[in-house]
């Protein structure tokens, strides 16, 4: 009999490994930038290269205790910062050669099953979801925000179609009691409508909240933005994202930036414009079956690049105008 080789659900794999590295080609040297270094497993396989230098970025203060393992083994070759990626800015890369920065949105499994941070529908206890450097808690959003707000963020970061029942009973039922995790997922499945046997109940309006908690759509907005600008020509940007609303944003970013525009169908394309990037791939990139066989997770994530064009001045303007929107719900945590 042969035997099967289970996935270890307690390890971390770093998602779509080999592909970032075929694009990213760090034995040629140079400096990279891991902005989600989590376990460090991106980190570790770049260091492999010894011409290769690292700056890793995470806003959990738990990554540092990780960081200072590889910090012993490569102690010139790796700097770790404390940081949000939105704050790529404030790092001193003046004397750094940067080839390639790198963004993985996936949390990582010890993220996941930390009951600290509460970010499954499987934890117990107070809702908490902060992913590190934030300002307020989920079960601040779910106790203080109004009904229509909390409607919008269900529906809009998690895509929830029940959005505006489970709203309506949480502001209900917090009258007369404090909502923690698991009254939470009770309100959720006793509003369904429609079940979906395939995905916990309770997804969505997790994920909602993580997104909303955590900034993570003026997050990543302003950490491609600034990641641009950081980038010398012929620089790569890399994002491995892990839903829908990610891909999105990423996906506008890469196209609305590499392509010639035209104010409409009838109207030739302006021999103007300048192009910040240069996509190679236009489809994403996704894990094999072989991959996902051996970590589940990764079924859902999509790898997209782009390699940096020239310098555009204010090429910022149409991203932020285009998903202005989604900021602007983001921004009901100044009601909090």
């Amino acid at each position: 009999m042969i035997a099967t080789i289970l996935p270890d659900k307690k390890k971390h794999y770093p998602v779509l490994l080999k592909e970032l590295i075929s694009i990213i080609s760090p034995q040629y040297g140079g400096t990279f930038i891991d902005c989600t270094f989590g376990q460090g497993g991106y980190t570790k396989k770049i260091l492999e290269y010894p011409k290769s230098k690292i700056i890793a970025l995470d806003r959990d203060k738990e990554s540092k205790k990780v960081s200072l393992k590889i910090k012993e083994k490569f102690k010139n070759r790796f700097v770790f910062e404390n940081k949000k990626f939105s704050q790529l800015n404030e790092i001193n890369l003046k004397k750094e050669n940067i080839k390639s920065i790198i963004f993985d949105l996936g949390c990582s499994y010890t993220q996941i099953k930390d009951p600290q941070k509460g970010l499954s529908f499987e934890s117990s206890g107070d809702l908490n979801m902060q992913m590190g450097l934030n300002d307020f808690s989920a079960e601040e959003v779910i106790h203080k925000l109004e009904q229509k707000d909390l409607e919008k963020i269900f529906k809009f970061f998690g895509d929830e179609r029940d959005s505006k029942r489970i709203a309506y009973k949480i502001v209900n039922k917090r009258k007369n009691k404090k909502i923690n995790t698991e009254e939470l997922v009770k309100i959720i499945e006793s509003s369904k409508i429609r079940k979906n046997f395939r995905i916990h109940s309770a997804t969505k309006v997790f994920q909602a909240l993580r997104i909303f908690v955590n900034k993570e759509i003026s997050e990543l907005i302003y950490g491609l933005i600034n990641a641009s600008k950081i980038l010398k020509p012929g620089g790569i940007i890399v994002v491995v994202t892990f839903h829908s609303l990610e891909d999105k944003i990423v996906k506008f970013f890469f196209k609305s930036l590499s392509e010639k525009q035209s104010s409409s169908r009838y109207v030739p394309y302006l021999d103007k414009k300048e192009n910040l990037l240069v996509l190679k791939n236009k489809k994403p990139i996704t894990p094999s079956e072989n991959e996902i066989k051996k970590n589940p997770p990764s079924r859902s994530a999509k790898l997209r690049f782009a390699i940096k064009k020239q310098n555009v001045p204010n090429f910022e303007e149409d991203i932020l105008k285009k998903f202005n929107f989604l900021l602007e719900i983001e921004n009901l945590s100044e009601k909090i």
